[in-house]
């Protein structure tokens, strides 16, 4: 299974949408909720269409356009979407309802837009694709899911060009409900000095990434995605090593092929001790860096790591601030994505050059 990446767009904590440049401005924050840089939604959607969207809706629905947009496509033969949380903001203003009424029978315009495939409705709907619409909802596991659904319509030849993306956002009460878990930093810290700290809990995070992927190669592609799997609960590290080994050997790949490894370390000692015990191992040797400092951890955050992959492999450029200028590569010909989420949702995406 091969899919070409024909583009790419993100709207995230960092200046990604729009911006020519590659994340050689990082924006800083000095708490534990990175919130997404939002665009001029009405440059790209209709002013009477936004005022019904709810936030995660306008995020995905304007990257989905504009990567159709750069794609050179109107409608695509798919459209395949993942996301963890769905619309949470809605989700909220439902329930509230429900409680402010005592119960009783309130506007169902809110459970409606709170649904998780509401997002690949509303592309449809907007740009009259009739055709196959998908939505995941996996964990940690949701966009992971949608990529390879994608890739199985594409080797199935039964889509030429799809759609994907994967999403979650932040609303007050969920922030204030899992920071309530533990899952965050009690203190605040800069997100770019995320991983010069050895305490529990990670910093928030929220975006929107779509992806047009195609059958077939042309000149313009950013990046192929060669191969997606998941695992889901492993008991032991021992595992997970034989996990990514089979999947390489699937490949007919070594880890001596592998230019730069992308991992999902967060920050909480305690989740980022299985890539410590992976590098000290298996990715012994193995160039790697992080990337939850810039978007922060959310379910489907792999989708900004796939998009950061892709932008590297086009530019054979690693942004400065993953390295503050030391590392260096002739040729990043293959990227190897591996993510876990709350050591429950295991995944790697591999992608290579064209």
């Amino acid at each position: 299974m091969k899919a070409y990446i024909r583009s790419a767009v993100a709207i995230s904590p960092q200046k990604t949408f729009n911006n020519p440049a590659f994340l050689d401005d990082p924006a800083e924050y000095r708490n534990s909720r990175l919130t997404s840089i939002e665009p001029d939604y009405s440059e790209a959607i209709d002013p009477r269409s936004i005022r019904r969207m709810s936030r995660i809706i306008k995020m995905s629905v304007a990257s989905a356009l504009a990567c159709l947009k750069d794609a050179g496509i109107a409608n695509p033969d798919a459209i395949v979407t993942g996301t963890a949380y769905g619309c949470l903001e809605d989700t909220g203003i439902f329930l509230t309802n429900i409680i402010q009424e005592n119960e009783e029978p309130v506007t169902p315009v809110a459970f409606v837009q709170s649904t998780h495939n509401t997002i690949g409705a509303q592309m449809a709907l907007l740009i009259k694709c009739s055709r196959y619409n998908n939505t995941f909802v996996s964990g940690g596991a949701s966009f992971e899911n949608a990529l390879l659904d994608a890739l199985m319509l594409l080797s199935e030849n039964n889509a030429a060009n799809i759609l994907v993306g994967g999403m979650d956002e932040i609303t007050d009460t969920s922030h204030t409900v899992l920071s309530r878990l533990g899952l965050y930093k009690r203190q605040p810290l800069s997100n770019l000095n995320l991983f010069n700290t050895n305490s529990k809990g990670t910093i928030n995070g929220e975006g929107a990434a779509f992806f047009l992927l195609k059958n077939t190669s042309s000149p313009n592609d950013l990046a192929c995605i060669e191969a997606v799997a998941t695992f889901y609960k492993p008991e032991a590290a021992t595992e997970l090593r034989q996990f990514i080994n089979s999947f390489l050997v699937s490949e007919s790949i070594n880890y001596s092929d592998i230019d730069l490894l992308i991992l999902g370390n967060n920050g909480d000692s305690k989740n980022d001790e299985i890539y410590s015990q992976l590098q000290q191992s298996v990715f012994k040797g193995t160039l790697s860096i992080n990337y939850k400092h810039l978007c922060g951890e959310y379910p489907t955050s792999t989708a900004f790591a796939a998009w950061l992959a892709a932008n590297i492999i086009k530019k054979n450029n690693i942004p400065v601030i993953f390295n503050q200028g030391k590392i260096s590569k002739n040729k990043i010909n293959k990227i190897l994505i591996y993510n876990h989420y709350q050591n429950i949702y295991h995944s790697l995406i591999l992608m290579s050059s064209c």
